[in-house]
C-alpha cells in the first residue's frame, strides 16, 4: 500500500488486522534458501562483533527486531514475536511518499537456548509491494568466535509502482541491508 502521508496508528492496526488472513505472495516457504531464477537473490552480511556474550546479545536483539532500528523503516507491532504465523506491517519512508507492507514470519532458525545459529524468515503477503522471503541470522563461528549478522532475500517486483521503480527499489533495498547491519550492530553495543 503506497501512501502520500504517514499512516495513522488507527490505520496501521487496521493494516495488520487485514493482514492476519491473507496468504503469503510466494512459494514455497523456504524460497530465500534458494536462487531462483525469476527472483533478485541478495546476501548480505558481517562481522558485528566477537565471543559468546556478543552472541547471546546479538540473538536477543535479533529477537527484539532492532534490526530494524534504523530511522526511515519501522515495524508494527514494535518488538513482535518472531514465532512462525506472527503478521507484522512494515512501514518505509521513501522519496516523498510512504508504503505500508504486510509479512508473515515463516519459520525460525536454531533456538536461543543452544546452539551456534540463530534467526528466522518471513515472506510477503499479498499487500506488500514486493514478492519473497528474508532470512535474517546471527551466528557464532566455533573456530574464530566471530560473531556474523547475515541477510539473505530474494524478491521481485508485485505491485506496479514497485515495477515501475524497479532501479530505485532495488537501491531501498541495498540500504535497508546496509543500515540493518548498522543497527544491529549498534544495538549490541549498547550496554545491557
Amino acid at each position: 500500500m503506497f501512501l502520500i502521508r504517514r499512516p495513522s496508528q488507527t490505520e496501521i492496526s487496521e493494516f495488520l488486522d487485514q493482514s492476519r488472513d491473507l496468504p503469503l505472495s510466494y512459494d514455497p516457504v523456504g524460497i530465500a534458501r534458494q536462487s531462483p531464477r525469476d527472483f533478485n537473490s541478495d546476501l548480505a552480511s558481517a562481522v558485528i562483533g566477537q565471543g559468546r556474550e556478543i552472541f547471546e546479545r546479538a540473538k536477543i536483539a535479533l529477537a527484539q527486531w532492532r534490526h530494524y532500528e534504523m530511522g526511515w523503516v519501522e515495524l508494527f507491532p514494535h518488538r513482535a514475536s518472531i514465532e512462525p504465523g506472527t503478521v507484522v506491517a512494515v512501514l518505509v519512508r521513501h522519496l516523498g511518499f510512504w508504503s505500508l507492507n504486510g509479512c508473515r514470519v515463516v519459520y525460525g532458525i536454531g533456538d536461543m537456548q543452544s546452539g551456534t545459529n540463530f534467526g528466522f524468515a518471513y515472506g510477503t503477503l499479498t499487500n506488500h509491494a514486493e514478492m519473497g522471503e528474508e532470512i535474517f541470522e546471527v551466528r557464532l563461528e566455533p573456530e574464530s568466535g566471530e560473531v556474523i549478522y547475515r541477510i539473505q532475500a530474494v524478491s521481485k517486483p508485485r505491485a506496479a509502482l514497485a515495477r515501475i521503480g524497479f532501479p530505485i527499489t532495488r537501491v531501498f533495498q541495498e540500504r535497508f541491508r546496509r543500515d540493518s547491519l548498522s543497527a544491529l550492530k549498534r544495538a549490541i553495543s549498547e550496554k545491557p
